[in-house]
């Protein structure tokens, strides 16, 4: 885990980080749909699983720009950008209808971050331990999966004034809109460190790197 101290006084959104850290302390939250259609068909196409393959470019996403690797130091009062961010992702045990946190770490290259990826899901399905250990994770960032509904909206709420930066993205099942495979994914960051553009952002580099990744 390494990272950089950010200094506050050259920081780019210094006036922002100021007002949305001391004086109106929130969160943006937005949900649109990705069109998925080409990922769909690659991953049955080349047998993968497509929750993996989205996982993936996210993952690349959210590391692709520092926006999105911040963090904060309270013991310090620092904001930090990380060098690399990793997915926590969930997996849901039908039998007791509960979720096991999954750590994963990024990797660049497809073929490693896919192996690690399915070999972290298949050892937590053998347990049923809620797992989740944020103090010694605090360069992963949520990625979890609403399997059952393809949703409009979805808020994630975090307690007023906490200086929460790592990104929580959900995503839900997709579904056919005019010959199109569209899928929900709702992206939220804290108010200081990101604003409208840079969560809208997310969802444009999501389609650039779906194109990338379906060649």
């Amino acid at each position: 885990m390494d990272y950089r101290i950010i200094n506050k006084d050259t920081y780019y959104r210094k006036g922002v980080f100021r007002h949305f850290s001391e004086d109106c302390k929130c969160s943006v939250s937005m949900t649109a749909r990705v069109d998925v259609t080409e990922l769909a068909e690659y991953s049955k196409r080349s047998g993968t699983k497509f929750y993996i393959n989205f996982l993936y470019i996210l993952s690349k996403v959210l590391n692709s720009r520092d926006d999105y690797r911040m963090g904060y130091l309270w013991q310090t009062d620092e904001i930090i950008c990380y060098d690399t961010i990793n997915p926590t992702q969930y997996v849901f045990h039908e039998d007791t209808e509960t979720c096991t946190p999954v750590y994963t770490y990024y990797s660049d290259e497809y073929e490693t971050f896919y192996k690690n990826a399915l070999a972290d899901v298949e050892r937590a399905q053998q347990t049923r331990e809620y797992g989740l250990d944020a103090a010694n994770h605090p360069n992963w960032f949520d990625a979890s999966y609403i399997s059952w509904l393809s949703y409009d909206s979805l808020n994630i709420e975090l307690p007023d004034g906490y200086l929460y930066f790592a990104p929580i993205v959900n995503w839900g099942r997709y579904r056919e809109e005019n010959g199109r495979l569209m899928m929900p994914v709702s992206v939220r960051m804290n108010h200081a460190i990101a604003d409208g553009y840079l969560i809208a952002n997310v969802y444009r580099l999501l389609e650039q790197e779906i194109k990338k990744f379906c060649g």
